[in-house]
């Protein structure tokens, strides 16, 4: 991608939905919910204080996070539809959590 945010900001491709309910029923595409969790693609060099210090950004490329439901700004770059907000808007990062078993 030849898209870098400025600032504070980060692009961020949505996750795709569930196509079923717990339930088993499908849903079509113009019932689903738009996802809250999506993966961050590109991000800006960091906001400055009132000192002018450049503060750096604490996600990166990769990350899976969550946002609120009208968080950003929707546009179309290089033929992927992605959402341009501030770092402040995502709420957090979403780690895997590996389940081990326990040995009986």
């Amino acid at each position: 991608m030849t898209f870098r945010p400025l600032h504070d900001r980060v692009a961020i491709r949505r996750l795709e939905g569930e196509d079923r309910s717990k339930g088993g029923i499908i849903i079509p595409d113009t019932a689903k919910e738009k996802p809250q969790e999506g993966e961050v693609i590109a991000v800006g060099p960091g906001g400055r204080d009132e000192a002018g210090k450049l503060i750096p950004i604490g996600l990166k490329p990769g990350d899976i996070v969550l946002f609120g439901k009208w968080s950003g700004t929707e546009v179309k770059i290089d033929g992927q539809d992605l959402l341009i907000m501030k770092e402040s808007d995502v709420m957090g990062i979403v780690d895997e959590v590996k389940v081990t078993a326990k040995a009986a």
